[in-house]
């Protein structure tokens, strides 16, 4: 991060490199793009949620991986919409034009992420990670490392996830006790209460218009 910084500040050393190294960087970097969209984006929240969801409904593998991080990845990409408009108007088109560089390309595209990041973190995450950084206070946001950004943002977003999906679970919990309840007062102990449960669940969920609710939840919760 510290050699990432210095490049930015001296662009000047992306000149000089020669276009192989510049193209072999380039392709190399978009290596870290999964990282990237784990780390600095909605994604993280979005998949917890989507997760818990299925294990409150006790449908296994259903919905499949695939269908909840292609959904998870949709309602990224839609949320994080006016972010990567602003990335494409900023870096991304002066790239295209040869106003700017990469480096200043990369530079400038980290301004709006930085601002989506910091709306989203807790101070006290951010102070957690500038305490163990030992870094000094800084006058303005703009001014945090991007090494204590991330981190920050990142256990922000594992925490509301998982008060999310807490609130999801209580639902589902009351139909299992509910169902627990009938089948002891009926005799029936050796009856698995999670075989009978799981289709009331599903039904609660379907009749509420729960995916509905969800992803209603998660694009509020950004606001």
């Amino acid at each position: 991060m510290n050699e990432f910084t210095d490049l930015i500040e001296h662009g000047n050393v992306w000149q000089t490199l020669s276009p192989q190294v510049q193209l072999a960087l380039t392709l190399g970097s978009l290596a870290l793009l999964p990282a990237l969209m784990v780390t600095m984006t909605c994604f993280t929240r979005i998949i917890i949620v989507l997760s818990f969801v299925r294990q409150g409904m006790a449908t296994q593998t259903v919905p499949p991986n695939t269908v909840l991080t292609g959904l998870a990845l949709f309602l990224t990409l839609f949320i994080m919409r006016p972010t990567i408009d602003e990335i494409g108007e900023k870096a991304v088109k002066p790239y295209m034009e040869k106003k700017i560089d990469a480096v200043g390309a990369a530079s400038a595209a980290t301004g709006p992420l930085r601002t989506f990041m910091l709306r989203q973190t807790r101070k006290e995450d951010l102070g957690l990670f500038m305490y163990l950084s030992g870094s000094k206070s800084v006058a303005s946001p703009e001014q945090i490392p991007f090494a204590t950004l991330v981190p920050s943002f990142v256990i922000s977003e594992l925490k509301t996830a998982f008060i999310m999906g807490f609130c999801i679970f209580l639902p589902f919990l009351m139909v299992d006790l509910v169902i627990s309840s009938v089948l002891t007062s009926m005799g029936m102990v050796m009856m698995p209460p999670a075989l009978i449960s799981a289709p009331f669940k599903i039904l609660l969920f379907v009749l509420a218009d729960g995916w509905h609710l969800v992803t209603l939840a998660l694009g509020q919760s950004f606001g």
